[in-house]
């Protein structure tokens, strides 16, 4: 279950930690998204697990308790330091015992960083293409940098994402809509909208100004990725909409 309202306060003045604006901190407190989060991710002992900004650690437990194995990635120091100490056990490895031998599996493994220098949270290679989820609540500020990163790299099989409703609707929006825009043919050419729910900001602390929106996205088995000249000349088209396509997108020479 995750801190109630009253008790993330209390963990954030312990840690003496004002949850940042820029950084979208905004710390959920409702134990019925988690459930929905992990249900609409079906994680189960074998899955590979990428979280993005774990924060106080809520879907970093439930995940851990389905028995999928997580790499995780949090930019800000303080919470980074509570998590370590709070999972120390997961990430230092737990004993277990197979075929009679005492053996350690490290379950978790944390960076301290930014997640677009490391939108996989350090994920091998080798494990990615093995098959990957990613659960996330994921910052406005970095959400489509985030979600173009993934998008060129090795591909998850599918994505739970916590999100503003504002990005939520751009990545899903209908071809021909006001919110339809390049974010939007690039991850609906590789990902299907499997659902959508609306969060309300009551289900956060500090509660945002805005609702949010909790989608889950399966890759495509038909997926088309672009070529980085032709993802700058969708973008061209979008931000000079008025502009004929021949001539946006010739070459610059």
């Amino acid at each position: 279950m995750p801190l109630s309202p009253t008790a993330t306060r209390e963990l954030l003045e312990q840690l003496e930690h004002f949850p940042n604006k820029k950084l979208g901190q905004n710390f959920l407190v409702d134990g019925n998204i988690v459930r929905k989060s992990i249900e609409l991710a079906e994680l189960g002992a074998d899955s590979c697990v990428v979280e993005i900004g774990p924060g106080l650690g809520t879907l970093t437990k439930a995940i851990l308790n389905s028995g999928a194995s997580l790499w995780a990635v949090e930019r800000d120091a303080c919470l980074a330091k509570h998590l370590r100490i709070h999972f120390s056990d997961e990430l230092n490895g737990i004993s277990t015992m197979n075929e009679r031998r005492l053996t350690k599996q490290t379950i978790l493994q944390l960076i301290e960083g930014d997640c677009l220098d490391h939108p996989r949270a350090g994920l091998p290679a080798a494990t990615a293409a093995t098959g990957y989820r990613i659960v996330a609540n994921l910052p406005y500020a970095v959400s489509t940098p985030w979600m173009e990163a993934v998008i060129a790299g090795e591909l998850p099989e599918r994505m739970v994402l916590m999100l503003q409703k504002e990005a939520a609707d751009r990545y899903v929006a209908p071809h021909g809509t006001k919110t339809f825009g390049a974010i939007s043919i690039f991850l609906q050419s590789v990902f299907e909208v499997h659902s959508k729910h609306l969060v309300s900001a009551q289900c956060f602390h500090p509660a945002p100004k805005v609702d949010s929106v909790l989608l889950r996205l399966d890759r495509r088995t038909d997926a088309i990725r672009f070529s980085l000249a032709a993802r700058e000349c969708i973008r061209r088209i979008f931000t000079q909409r008025r502009k004929q396509l021949g001539a946006l997108c010739k070459n610059d020479s």
